[in-house]
């Protein structure tokens, strides 16, 4: 007989909730997880008394009121709003690309004076093959050379000419000088660090740290009845299918004596 009706591969959001839900229903649950500490990517150490989001930035944002209550039972959350500032050549401009950026970049004002700038910046490529070709149709090569390429080479680790058309959907241009990232209903950061949400979702569950699946997987099948798994897929089927190229990142952490290093 089993001894766990779930294990659950990774104690990030979706294996924590899941957990937290499942124990809820009566279900006994083992949560695994590689890393030395539970929270996945969302984890926050504390360092000189600041919460660090050790593998990048995260924000909590949605415009769901049900979702917004669900995680507001565990941690309380700060009224943060997320303002992304872009640095070309030290010149800064507002992101995603707004009424402020436009008027940074051009010293126009208006949305139909922008506009035009866009229509008469914009190059004619038919079917564009890649993201360059799509950023220079759709709008422009200032835009493009300025505050497309850099970032999105440095982000993909590749040239744009080598990256698909469709990326750059994802970069609204918004005629407004509303310069928030999100526009969801309900933002925020835990007050705490988003490593207290995680303790408490995951707070009387049988929990593993520096447990790697891989390296026991017929030990842990055995354990349980159900298995959700929520690390890289193409390992789970040990790519078989091939290789995802998922983005590699490393973080470096300098403590500054500057009170206010980025303004």
């Amino acid at each position: 007989m089993k001894k766990y009706d779930y294990l659950i591969v990774g104690s990030g959001i979706y294996g924590s909730v899941c957990a937290y839900e499942l124990k809820n229903k009566g279900k006994k649950v083992l949560v695994i997880d590689k890393r030395d500490h539970v929270g996945g990517n969302c984890y926050t150490e504390k360092i000189e008394n600041i919460h660090v989001h050790k593998y990048g930035p995260h924000i909590f944002h949605t415009s769901n009121e049900r979702i917004w209550t669900y995680v507001n039972k565990f941690v309380k959350f700060n009224n943060y709003r997320h303002h992304a500032i872009a640095n070309y050549k030290e010149e800064l401009y507002s992101l995603p690309f707004n009424m402020w950026t436009f008027n940074k970049l051009w010293n126009l004002n208006t949305p139909e004076e922008i506009l035009k700038k866009i229509e008469e910046q914009k190059e004619k490529i038919d079917n564009p093959k890649n993201l360059e070709e799509q950023a220079l149709s759709s709008v422009g090569r200032d835009i493009y050379e300025k505050l497309i390429k850099g970032y999105t080479e440095k982000q993909w680790m590749k040239d744009c000419k080598d990256l698909p058309p469709f990326i750059l959907k994802r970069l609204p241009i918004r005629l407004t000088f509303d310069n928030n990232y999100f526009f969801d209903k309900y933002q925020g950061i835990p007050e705490n660090g988003y490593t207290e949400l995680f303790e408490k979702l995951l707070e009387g569950i049988d929990i593993e740290l520096n447990s790697d699946y891989f390296d026991k997987r017929e030990y842990y099948n055995s354990l349980a009845e159900n298995i959700i798994y929520t690390g890289p897929i193409d390992k789970f089927y040990d790519y078989k299918f091939g290789d995802l190229e998922y983005r590699p990142l490393k973080f470096d952490i300098k403590i500054l004596d500057r009170e206010n290093y980025q303004g």
